[in-house]
Protein backbone atom coordinates (compact mmCIF):
# COMPACT_ATOMS: atom_id res chain seq x y z
CA UNK A 1 0.00 0.00 0.00
CA UNK A 2 2.62 2.54 0.96
CA UNK A 3 5.28 1.07 -0.92
CA UNK A 4 5.57 3.40 -4.02
CA UNK A 5 5.56 6.55 -1.44
CA UNK A 6 8.31 5.06 0.39
CA UNK A 7 10.84 4.21 -2.73
CA UNK A 8 10.56 7.64 -4.03
CA UNK A 9 11.21 8.74 -0.25
CA UNK A 10 14.55 6.22 -0.80
CA UNK A 11 13.38 4.59 2.56
CA UNK A 12 15.23 1.66 3.47
CA UNK A 13 12.46 -0.86 3.05
CA UNK A 14 9.77 -0.14 0.92
CA UNK A 15 8.72 -3.40 0.08
CA UNK A 16 8.87 -4.88 3.74
CA UNK A 17 7.26 -2.18 5.41
CA UNK A 18 4.39 -3.57 7.77
CA UNK A 19 2.19 -0.39 9.37
CA UNK A 20 0.62 -3.03 11.78
CA UNK A 21 3.94 -3.80 13.14
CA UNK A 22 4.73 -1.57 16.08
CA UNK A 23 8.18 -1.43 16.03
CA UNK A 24 8.70 -0.78 12.04
CA UNK A 25 5.85 1.92 12.71
CA UNK A 26 7.45 3.82 15.08
CA UNK A 27 10.69 3.59 13.33
CA UNK A 28 8.95 4.56 10.10
CA UNK A 29 7.24 8.12 11.69
CA UNK A 30 10.52 8.82 13.23
CA UNK A 31 12.68 8.58 9.96
CA UNK A 32 9.93 10.48 8.26
CA UNK A 33 10.38 13.22 11.01
CA UNK A 34 14.52 13.00 10.90
CA UNK A 35 14.53 12.69 7.59
CA UNK A 36 12.23 14.19 4.99
CA UNK A 37 9.29 16.35 6.90
CA UNK A 38 11.35 18.03 10.34
CA UNK A 39 8.46 19.99 11.54
CA UNK A 40 10.19 19.78 15.02
CA UNK A 41 13.74 20.98 15.54
CA UNK A 42 16.17 18.64 16.51
CA UNK A 43 16.00 19.17 20.08
CA UNK A 44 12.05 19.06 20.16
CA UNK A 45 12.50 15.36 18.61
CA UNK A 46 13.34 13.73 21.91
CA UNK A 47 9.89 12.43 22.98
CA UNK A 48 8.94 10.99 19.41
CA UNK A 49 12.00 9.65 18.35
CA UNK A 50 12.22 7.39 22.47
CA UNK A 51 10.26 4.53 20.78
CA UNK A 52 10.51 2.11 23.39
CA UNK A 53 8.62 4.74 25.91
CA UNK A 54 4.90 3.63 27.19
CA UNK A 55 3.96 7.69 26.06
CA UNK A 56 5.51 7.29 22.44
CA UNK A 57 1.80 6.89 21.81
CA UNK A 58 0.93 10.99 22.84
CA UNK A 59 3.78 11.92 21.27
CA UNK A 60 2.68 10.42 18.17
CA UNK A 61 -0.40 11.78 19.13
CA UNK A 62 0.82 15.52 19.60
CA UNK A 63 3.21 15.06 16.09
CA UNK A 64 -0.18 14.33 14.37
CA UNK A 65 -1.94 17.64 15.91
CA UNK A 66 1.39 19.64 14.71
CA UNK A 67 1.24 18.92 11.46
CA UNK A 68 -2.53 19.16 11.11
CA UNK A 69 -3.10 15.65 10.52
CA UNK A 70 -6.66 15.05 9.40
CA UNK A 71 -6.28 11.54 11.35
CA UNK A 72 -5.72 10.60 14.66
CA UNK A 73 -3.85 7.64 16.39
CA UNK A 74 -6.87 5.40 15.88
CA UNK A 75 -6.69 5.69 11.82
CA UNK A 76 -3.20 4.28 11.37
CA UNK A 77 -2.87 3.14 7.64
CA UNK A 78 -4.75 6.62 6.84
CA UNK A 79 -2.33 8.64 9.02
CA UNK A 80 0.68 7.21 7.54
CA UNK A 81 -0.42 7.50 3.95
CA UNK A 82 -1.06 11.00 4.82
CA UNK A 83 2.49 11.87 6.61
CA UNK A 84 4.23 10.15 3.63
CA UNK A 85 2.01 12.12 1.12
CA UNK A 86 3.35 15.46 3.12
CA UNK A 87 6.81 13.81 3.25
CA UNK A 88 6.81 13.32 -0.82
CA UNK A 89 5.87 16.85 -1.19
CA UNK A 90 8.28 18.09 1.07
CA UNK A 91 10.88 15.67 -0.94
CA UNK A 92 9.95 17.57 -4.12
CA UNK A 93 10.38 20.56 -3.00
CA UNK A 94 13.65 20.10 -1.51
CA UNK A 95 14.91 18.91 -4.66
CA UNK A 96 13.10 20.80 -7.34
CA UNK A 97 16.15 20.71 -10.03
CA UNK A 98 16.17 16.92 -9.33
CA UNK A 99 12.61 16.16 -10.20
CA UNK A 100 11.70 18.30 -12.87
CA UNK A 101 12.95 16.02 -15.78
CA UNK A 102 11.51 13.06 -14.72
CA UNK A 103 9.14 11.86 -17.51
CA UNK A 104 5.67 10.91 -16.42
CA UNK A 105 4.51 7.07 -16.29
CA UNK A 106 3.00 6.27 -19.80
CA UNK A 107 -0.94 5.51 -19.79
CA UNK A 108 -2.30 2.37 -19.81
CA UNK A 109 -4.91 1.15 -21.98
CA UNK A 110 -6.55 3.25 -25.43
CA UNK A 111 -4.68 6.38 -25.21
CA UNK A 112 -7.17 7.73 -27.73
CA UNK A 113 -9.94 7.41 -25.13
CA UNK A 114 -10.75 10.16 -22.51
CA UNK A 115 -9.16 8.92 -19.10
CA UNK A 116 -11.73 9.00 -16.72
CA UNK A 117 -10.76 9.52 -13.11
CA UNK A 118 -13.21 7.83 -11.45
CA UNK A 119 -13.36 4.92 -13.00
CA UNK A 120 -11.34 2.87 -11.12
CA UNK A 121 -11.73 5.06 -8.27
CA UNK A 122 -11.07 3.02 -4.87
CA UNK A 123 -12.71 4.34 -1.90
CA UNK A 124 -11.17 2.22 0.76
CA UNK A 125 -7.75 3.13 -0.17
CA UNK A 126 -6.21 5.80 2.36
CA UNK A 127 -5.34 8.18 0.02
CA UNK A 128 -8.96 8.61 -1.59
CA UNK A 129 -10.12 9.02 2.37
CA UNK A 130 -7.22 11.69 2.99
CA UNK A 131 -8.03 13.61 -0.06
CA UNK A 132 -12.37 13.35 1.16
CA UNK A 133 -11.31 14.56 4.74
CA UNK A 134 -9.11 17.13 3.85
CA UNK A 135 -11.75 18.77 1.86
CA UNK A 136 -14.26 18.08 4.38
CA UNK A 137 -12.26 19.80 6.71
CA UNK A 138 -11.58 22.99 4.05
CA UNK A 139 -15.20 23.30 3.87
CA UNK A 140 -16.65 22.56 6.89
CA UNK A 141 -18.99 19.42 6.21
CA UNK A 142 -19.55 17.03 8.87
CA UNK A 143 -17.68 13.71 9.10
CA UNK A 144 -19.63 10.58 7.96
CA UNK A 145 -18.75 6.96 8.06
CA UNK A 146 -18.72 6.57 4.38
CA UNK A 147 -16.40 8.64 2.87
CA UNK A 148 -18.11 8.45 -0.78
CA UNK A 149 -21.47 10.00 0.82
CA UNK A 150 -18.86 12.55 2.02
CA UNK A 151 -17.43 13.39 -1.80
CA UNK A 152 -21.61 13.67 -2.83
CA UNK A 153 -22.24 16.34 -0.13
CA UNK A 154 -18.87 17.92 -1.04
CA UNK A 155 -19.87 17.95 -4.88
CA UNK A 156 -23.28 19.34 -3.89
CA UNK A 157 -21.81 22.32 -1.80
CA UNK A 158 -19.38 22.99 -4.91
CA UNK A 159 -21.92 23.09 -7.29
CA UNK A 160 -24.50 24.86 -5.39
CA UNK A 161 -22.47 27.74 -3.67
CA UNK A 162 -19.10 27.34 -4.67
CA UNK A 163 -19.21 27.17 -8.48
CA UNK A 164 -18.58 30.39 -10.33
CA UNK A 165 -22.51 31.16 -11.86
CA UNK A 166 -23.17 31.06 -7.63
CA UNK A 167 -20.54 32.92 -6.58
CA UNK A 168 -21.61 35.41 -9.02
CA UNK A 169 -25.45 35.61 -8.54
CA UNK A 170 -24.28 35.90 -4.44
CA UNK A 171 -22.20 38.42 -5.51
CA UNK A 172 -24.57 40.76 -7.02
CA UNK A 173 -26.29 43.63 -5.15
CA UNK A 174 -29.92 43.31 -3.99
CA UNK A 175 -32.06 45.82 -5.03
CA UNK A 176 -35.00 47.05 -2.99
CA UNK A 177 -38.55 47.32 -4.78
CA UNK A 178 -40.30 49.97 -3.56
CA UNK A 179 -43.62 48.96 -1.69
CA UNK A 180 -46.55 50.88 -1.12
CA UNK A 181 -47.89 50.40 2.73
CA UNK A 182 -51.46 51.14 1.95
CA UNK A 183 -51.88 47.81 -0.27
CA UNK A 184 -50.80 45.65 2.37
CA UNK A 185 -53.67 44.83 5.25
CA UNK A 186 -51.90 45.15 8.56
CA UNK A 187 -55.22 43.11 10.54
CA UNK A 188 -55.24 45.42 13.38
CA UNK A 189 -55.34 48.83 14.26
CA UNK A 190 -53.04 50.62 17.45
CA UNK A 191 -54.74 53.36 17.22
CA UNK A 192 -51.53 55.53 15.77
CA UNK A 193 -51.20 55.83 12.02
CA UNK A 194 -47.07 55.88 12.47
CA UNK A 195 -47.52 52.76 14.65
CA UNK A 196 -49.44 51.13 12.02
CA UNK A 197 -47.32 51.96 9.67
CA UNK A 198 -44.05 50.91 11.37
CA UNK A 199 -46.44 47.67 12.30
CA UNK A 200 -46.33 47.34 8.34
CA UNK A 201 -42.96 47.45 7.58
CA UNK A 202 -42.12 44.67 10.78
CA UNK A 203 -44.84 42.87 8.96
CA UNK A 204 -43.17 42.98 5.65
CA UNK A 205 -39.68 42.34 6.92
CA UNK A 206 -40.60 39.60 8.64
CA UNK A 207 -42.53 37.60 5.52
CA UNK A 208 -39.16 38.70 3.55
CA UNK A 209 -37.28 36.08 6.70
CA UNK A 210 -39.45 33.67 6.46
CA UNK A 211 -39.49 33.64 2.79
CA UNK A 212 -35.04 33.53 2.56
CA UNK A 213 -35.71 30.35 5.45
CA UNK A 214 -37.94 28.34 3.29
CA UNK A 215 -35.54 28.66 0.50
CA UNK A 216 -32.42 27.45 2.40
CA UNK A 217 -34.95 24.82 3.82
CA UNK A 218 -35.67 23.65 0.09
CA UNK A 219 -31.67 23.78 -0.92
CA UNK A 220 -30.93 21.74 2.26
CA UNK A 221 -34.05 19.24 1.44
CA UNK A 222 -32.71 18.79 -2.37
CA UNK A 223 -29.17 18.28 -0.96
CA UNK A 224 -30.41 15.73 1.03
CA UNK A 225 -32.43 14.15 -1.87
CA UNK A 226 -29.61 13.84 -3.22
CA UNK A 227 -27.40 11.83 -1.10
CA UNK A 228 -30.14 9.42 -0.55
CA UNK A 229 -31.18 8.87 -3.99
CA UNK A 230 -28.35 6.95 -4.25
CA UNK A 231 -29.17 3.04 -3.99
CA UNK A 232 -25.85 3.50 -1.96
CA UNK A 233 -27.73 5.40 0.75
CA UNK A 234 -30.92 4.82 0.04
CA UNK A 235 -32.27 2.06 2.11
CA UNK A 236 -35.71 1.91 1.01
CA UNK A 237 -34.41 0.86 -2.15
CA UNK A 238 -33.15 -2.40 -0.49
CA UNK A 239 -29.18 -2.60 -1.26
CA UNK A 240 -26.51 -1.64 0.42
CA UNK A 241 -23.13 -0.51 -0.61
CA UNK A 242 -20.04 -2.40 -0.20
Amino acid sequence: MFRRKLTALDYHNPDGFDCKDETQFRNCIVWLEDQKIRHYKIEDRGNLRNIPSSDWPKAYQKYLQDVNCPFGVQERQEAVDWLLGLAVRYEYGDNVEKYKNCQPLAASGNSDKTADPLVNLDSNSPDFKAGVMALANILKIQRHDDYLVMLKAIRILIQERLSPDAISKASQNREGVPVALDKHILGFDTGDATLNEAAQILRLLHIEELRELQTKINEAIVAVQAIIADPKTDHRLGKVGR
